[in-house]
């Protein structure tokens, strides 16, 4: 006997399965974008940021390089590509030059900028690189305008790029930190990256010892990844309210990563990596920067571990968690933002998801990366 019901139910099941994905969707997509917050007047910087005075009068081609909010705080060649072009170049408040530029390569293009202080002018020495990669729905002037990455570069004399995710490959601009194809050393986003970073060292006066990579949230996850998979360029990694390599392989795991957290895949190459999460983030889970500390410290032998407890002057309390061997340099930071959400702890309110109450994670970073660098010998070294 045919059942009467049985079409009825068959298109009752599609649709089902229609606004399912229709809702993971767009579940998937406010967790990567939340809210922007509310408007707050933006303020000067201190003195004590910069040594750079700015310059009031601009000219027609002069933008806003991104100055933090500094707050007191304790504190205890192996991928081949074509050559970028370089173009608008502008005269930053700092005296650096903000570039624009394009990067071709065999793994994709994308749009980038190159912040390049005054000092690398009369430079004698190499100077140390840093890349930054936005969070969703962000672009790179708004990142370094948050992060006040440009000021620091000019007081302690490095080169900042901020590559560009297009929204042809992410709708939002997010990284693709979740696709399988975009997880790995010699393939994707992670190659793209690497490429425009190897053609930005030869292009400026940097030097190949001291490249370094930071991310928030989506560009966390994605810094992990990218250091993970070219130990040979990267000497160390900073990861702003990320996840752990592996913690997901599409849309559904991610959603579900970021809502309960995922330790990921086990890590064997020993990459320094500073930690920094708020423990009111409901965008990501904060027990992910707890995994991604459990991830780094494995293929290191023991470590001395010591915490300490803080507070920013009129701002936010925290904990800080670092892992060495004796009193040496620290090959591992995390740094538990106490009420914070999901934004850069000491960041500028010109600049979206920033939270200026919080500890200067800016400013920590570079005092961590500073402590690490590659060696010939690994720069040289295939790595399969």
């Amino acid at each position: 006997m045919l059942d009467p019901f049985k079409r009825a139910r068959a298109k009752s099941a599609r649709a089902l399965r229609r606004a399912t994905l229709s809702t993971m969707n767009g579940f998937f997509g406010a967790l990567l974008a939340p809210p922007k917050p509310a408007k707050r007047k933006a303020t000067q910087t201190p003195k004590a940021i910069s040594k750079t005075k700015a310059i009031s009068k601009t000219t027609k081609n002069t933008t806003k390089a991104g100055n933090p909010v500094q707050r007191p705080v304790s504190v205890d060649r192996t991928v081949k590509a074509k050559r970028p072009t370089t173009s608008s170049a502008k005269v930053t408040g700092h005296r650096g030059v903000f570039k624009t530029g394009t990067h071709e390569s065999v793994f994709g293009t994308r749009a980038y900028r190159v912040y390049v202080p005054a000092l690398a002018k009369t430079a004698k020495d190499p100077l140390p690189l840093i890349v930054m990669l936005h969070g969703c729905g962000q672009s790179p002037e708004d990142f370094a305008r948050g992060t006040g990455m440009n000021a620091l570069a000019e007081e302690f004399g490095f080169i900042v790029l901020y590559p560009a995710q297009s929204r042809q490959d992410h709708l939002n601009r997010c990284w693709n930190w979740f696709k399988r194809a975009d997880q790995d050393r010699g393939a994707g986003e992670p190659a793209l990256i690497a490429s425009l970073t190897q053609d930005i060292l030869a292009e400026q006066n940097a030097d190949p010892a001291k490249v370094y990579v930071a991310g928030l949230s989506a560009g966390g996850a994605a810094a992990l990844i990218l250091a993970a998979a070219y130990p040979d360029i990267f000497a160390a990694v900073a990861v702003h309210s990320g996840l752990a390599i592996g913690a997901a392989q599409d849309m559904v795991s991610a959603g579900m990563a970021m809502r309960a957290g995922d330790p990921g895949q086990r890590q064997t190459v020993q990459m320094p990596t500073i930690i920094f999460h708020g423990d009111a983030d409901n965008v990501v889970n904060p027990r992910n920067g707890r995994y991604v500390m459990l991830r780094a410290l494995e293929p290191y032998g023991h470590l001395d571990r010591s915490e300490k407890a803080g507070r920013v002057a009129t701002g936010r309390t925290y904990t800080r968690t670092t892992h060495r061997i004796g009193k040496g340099r620290s090959y591992a930071e995390h740094w538990v933002v106490h009420g914070a959400g999901h934004a850069w702890a000491g960041g500028n309110s010109a600049g979206s998801y920033t939270d200026p109450a919080g500890p200067d994670a800016s400013r920590a970073m570079v005092r961590f990366f500073w402590q690490h660098r590659t060696t010939k010998k690994r720069r040289t070294e295939t790595i399969a």
